[in-house]
């Protein structure tokens, strides 16, 4: 049965999907059955993965709102290894609201997924920079949550709020919800405030910073404008070494 980790920050910016893309591209060539949920009305993870969200197709939307069976809406990505995902579009948009007044709307994305939870070996959700409904099922529907975070200092502004919704969620729906850890985003190791701010979140996540940093990179964020993965688009690089570094310390943490 698959690990299910939900990759959440209310702070659009901070490469959420960046990450969610990457580690997933880099999971599945370590040798894993990925699937990755693009939870998100703005669909960055579906177009970096190199789908027209703007073209008709069934989307997770379809899938929360009883309109297709999940196994309906997952795509491949053509990469090496077995790497699944679900798109999103803009319809998604409108779930918060319409999906309000449906019974036991935060577990509808967990109860999608049960069908084909063991097809895989880790399923990641990229959720939406917000505090919505849609993140909330993103959390409801995960084992731990994986929290990236910029290195500068207004990133780490929202981090209160956002372990406070953690929190009721798991007093309220979720009990066993973890904390996988944090990982620091767009990092210089010549400014000293990336520093400043590696010092911080240990603050907030004692025990729970990932060693493995994500640096600032212009591959880095070319990539999804081609529809490719920093492994597809710049494999030898500094950021596609980062992320293989990262996918190898989030097995370890898993496995363990």
């Amino acid at each position: 049965m698959a690990n299910i980790i939900s990759i959440v920050n209310q702070k659009g910016g901070v490469g959420k999907t960046t990450t969610a893309v990457n580690l997933g591209a880099y999971l599945a060539r370590l040798g894993k059955f990925v699937l990755l949920v693009d939870l998100d009305p703005q669909a960055n993870a579906t177009s970096g993965l190199g789908v027209n969200h703007r073209e008709p197709r069934k989307t997770i939307y379809d899938a929360l709102s009883g309109q297709a069976p999940i196994a309906e809406v997952v795509l491949k990505k053509n990469l090496l290894g077995d790497y699944s995902f679900i798109p999103s579009n803009a319809a998604l948009a409108g779930a918060n609201a319409e999906l309000y007044s449906v019974e036991n709307r935060e577990n509808l994305l967990k109860n999608a997924l049960l069908p084909i939870r063991n097809n895989f070996d880790v399923i990641l959700i990229d959720c939406p920079p917000s505090l919505g409904l849609l993140t909330v099922n993103g959390l409801v529907a995960a084992d731990k949550i994986l929290i990236p975070v910029q290195a500068e200092y207004y990133a780490l502004e929202g981090l209160g709020q956002l372990l406070e919704t953690v929190n009721l969620v798991k007093e309220n729906l979720k009990p066993d919800l973890d904390i996988m850890g944090a990982v620091l985003t767009m990092y210089d190791g010549r400014v000293s405030l990336s520093n400043a701010v590696l010092e911080e979140l240990y603050k907030y996540f004692p025990n729970k910073i990932f060693r493995s940093v994500i640096p600032r990179s212009i591959k880095l964020a070319e990539a999804p404008s081609f529809g490719k993965t920093i492994l597809e688009y710049e494999p030898n690089g500094k950021a596609s070494k980062a992320y293989e570094r990262l996918a190898r310390e989030f097995l370890e943490i898993l496995e363990h």
